[in-house]
């Protein structure tokens, strides 16, 4: 079993409202994103995985990620997770996949009332959107 784990996704903002979306492993609202494959880039793991996930293009607003890490709880033990986020929007129509439970454009004044990935206050921070 790897004991780091790379992943890699788009933050995207539009009219004051954040994309997130849940899937079957847990009930955090996350940033859509995944394992970043062999001989694939951060960029690349971005596209594949939004493609993937909501069925859009991504358009990146700024190619410099914020970068986060956080340690993982798993049946074979404790890995390290890095996380880095790209600012980006959303290109075509949101179709999401049959692993995507569901998805919103959340207010950014109404985040404090849901259940977060402990990712997504610090990237928007890190981006300008909140304090």
């Amino acid at each position: 079993m790897d004991k780091i784990l790379i992943v890699s996704g788009p933050v995207i903002v539009e009219n004051n409202k954040v994309l997130l979306d849940k899937d079957s492993k847990d009930d955090f609202w996350k940033f859509c994103g995944g394992r970043v494959k062999e001989n694939e880039s951060l960029i690349d793991t971005v596209g594949r995985r939004s493609k993937e996930e909501l069925g859009i293009d991504i358009e990146f607003l700024d190619e410099n990620p914020y970068m986060t890490f956080a340690e993982k709880e798993t049946d074979q033990g404790s890995i390290d997770v890095i996380l880095a986020h790209f600012l980006a929007r959303a290109v075509g129509e949101i179709k999401p996949s049959k692993d995507i439970r569901e998805w919103k454009l959340i207010p950014l004044e109404e985040l404090k009332n849901e259940s977060l990935a402990p990712n997504i206050i610090p990237a928007l921070q890190h981006f300008g959107f909140i304090k």
